[in-house]
């Protein structure tokens, strides 16, 4: 993806491709380390990804039931404490720590509106119109609904389950999987490995398959990683998990091959004007919802036809010019 948020940190601004905040925790029966180790843990998990979210970092557990949260934010909407995670919904059910961006999140509100009696609103976070639609429609129908790119990992308090979800494409990146033994085991989760590794019971097995993976692709294919018990959340797919049924259970909400198949069964039968016109509007509408933002943003430049179309869009867009950053390397 081209675009990239600008966001002042420290009195300086940091450039990220897309929107970065990082997610990691953990859920676990087991009574061989104490709370306060376990707040350790997660503290150690955490801080091996705050690059991935330098403006504020939270944490949340709930030690009965054995399950502890993380985030670290990279402030994109709504830049007050009501953006901050982990988040709880307004009816109390969910806990989320969430990574990324919902683009259509203000049509989810107003579509909200006519499916609840009335909505007392925090802030105006994308974060926030999630948890209200798990509220309101559950997970899977929410998450149906959904125009973005995120990773996420939600607790029900009710029914004690973990849910994991991850975006119609995978550009949000999620790893997880059970590390230890017996009821010393404990399921692991984060945006990136290194958040994995600094728990104790993470066991650094290689996996040699993925070496081949590796050798043969020039990279580890999802569901794989590097290491044996831990795998990568396929794109498009939510999985849920819990204390009661270890084994995860995978669930495919969208599949980019069904579309490419529906495609093909149902050919465009627009003039080359019509079918022009579609697209340009369709990127538009694109582009338009990816400007949502309360920080600066703007686009790196590639040197290709695709960056230089987006950013033609966001100006079209846009009252002032928009930034652009082009890189290279020696």
């Amino acid at each position: 993806m081209d675009s990239t948020y600008v966001s002042p940190v420290a009195g300086k601004l940091e450039v990220g491709t897309d929107v970065m905040c990082g997610i990691t925790g953990f859920i676990t029966a087991g009574n061989h380390f104490t709370s306060v180790e376990m707040e350790r843990f997660l503290i150690a998990m955490s801080n091996a990804i705050v690059h991935r979210g330098p403006d504020h970092g939270g944490s949340w557990s709930d030690v009965e039931s054995g399950v502890w949260l993380s985030h670290q934010r990279l402030a994109i909407v709504d830049l007050s404490s009501s953006g901050h995670q982990p988040m709880q919904s307004p009816s109390g059910r969910y806990m989320i720590s969430f990574n990324g961006e919902i683009y259509n999140h203000l049509l989810l509100r107003q579509m909200l509106k006519t499916a609840r009696q009335s909505t007392s609103w925090r802030g105006h976070s994308d974060t926030e119109t999630l948890l209200v639609s798990f509220d309101t429609w559950g997970i899977k129908k929410t998450v149906a609904k959904l125009i973005g790119m995120f990773a996420f990992a939600v607790w029900d308090r009710q029914n004690k389950v973990l849910t994991l979800g991850r975006d119609r494409l995978g550009e949000k990146p999620l790893y997880y999987g059970w590390q230890g033994q017996g009821n010393a085991a404990v399921f692991l989760f984060g945006s990136e490995l290194k958040a994995l590794r600094k728990h104790p019971t993470f066991e650094s097995n290689i996996n040699r398959g993925a070496i081949n993976l590796q050798l043969r692709h020039n990279y580890i294919p999802a569901p794989y990683s590097i290491y044996k018990g831990i795998a990568k959340l396929l794109p498009g797919t939510l999985l849920t998990v819990s204390l009661q049924q270890r084994e995860p259970k995978i669930w495919t909400y969208w599949s980019g091959m069904q579309v490419a198949r529906s495609g093909v069964a149902n050919p465009i039968v627009d003039t080359d004007d019509q079918a022009i016109d579609k697209l340009e509007n369709l990127l538009k509408d694109a582009v338009c919802k990816q400007m949502m933002a309360d920080v600066p943003l703007g686009a790196f430049l590639s040197g290709g036809v695709d960056s230089s179309l987006i950013v033609a869009l966001m100006q079209a867009q846009s009252t002032r010019p928009v930034n652009t950053f082009p890189s290279g390397f020696n």
